[in-house]
């Protein structure tokens, strides 16, 4: 199972890009693949294939009306069940006996 950190934002389209980022939003929810937003990014989680077509979708997206596209990826991958999006972070509050921010 994959957890896969991105953020992605076309250049030069001012100050601004929260259009392109709501675009690449609506790509994600309805992709149906657990997710977590982030004020920096966006995790998604599930089978290699699956996540990397999100992202790729993503890029689709954006690429018609962006030049120039960066993006910012981080991959974890874990042999075994989903469900680590929540278990990673409840496993610490575990350790820690409170809940944190998140």
């Amino acid at each position: 199972m994959v957890l896969l950190e991105f953020a992605m934002a076309p250049g030069g389209k001012g100050e601004s890009v929260s259009e392109y980022v709501a675009r690449i939003l609506d790509v994600i929810d309805r992709s149906g693949l657990p997710y977590q937003l982030t004020p920096m990014g966006t995790i998604l989680e599930g089978d290699w294939d699956e996540v990397m077509g999100v992202v790729t979708a993503c890029f689709k997206a954006l690429e018609p009306d962006c030049s120039r596209i960066g993006m910012n990826l981080k991959v974890d991958y874990r042999a075994g069940p989903a469900g680590r999006l929540k278990s990673k972070t409840e496993k610490i509050e575990q350790r820690l006996g409170r809940k944190l921010s998140t």
